[in-house]
């Protein structure tokens, strides 16, 4: 089992930034994909960036150039930075992992999400 647990969540104001961070206890390991999806209401989840354990990276379209996903393999940590935040971006952010070298539309284990609210 995996376990993954979110922090950064909160308010702000569009155009502000954010940064979320997550940390992966349990049985990792060292071939793996982490990332982060979101959910907004009345949506269904989407995938907003993922990175491999290699440093392959994947972003939806809408937040290339705004978002910034890292990681540390040392750590098991995956972080993810927003700027340029817009009202769209509003949603419950959840953090991923899997196994493997690439990516997959389900992830295996999420954690418990962290809202990121974004208004004036």
């Amino acid at each position: 089992q995996v376990q993954l647990v979110e922090s950064g969540g909160g308010l702000v104001q569009p155009g502000g930034s954010l940064r979320l961070s997550c940390a992966a206890s349990g049985r990792i390991f060292s071939v793996n994909v982490m990332g982060w999806y979101r959910q907004a209401p009345g949506k269904s989840r989407e995938l907003v960036a993922v990175m491999t354990a290699g440093g392959t990276t994947k972003y939806a379209d809408d937040v290339k150039g705004r978002f910034t996903i890292s990681r540390d393999n040392d750590k098991n940590t995956v972080s993810l930075q927003m700027n340029n935040l817009k009202p769209e971006d509003t949603a419950i952010y959840y953090c991923t992992y899997e196994l493997g070298k690439v990516p997959t539309p389900r992830p295996a284990y999420w954690g418990q999400g962290t809202q990121v609210s974004v208004s004036s």
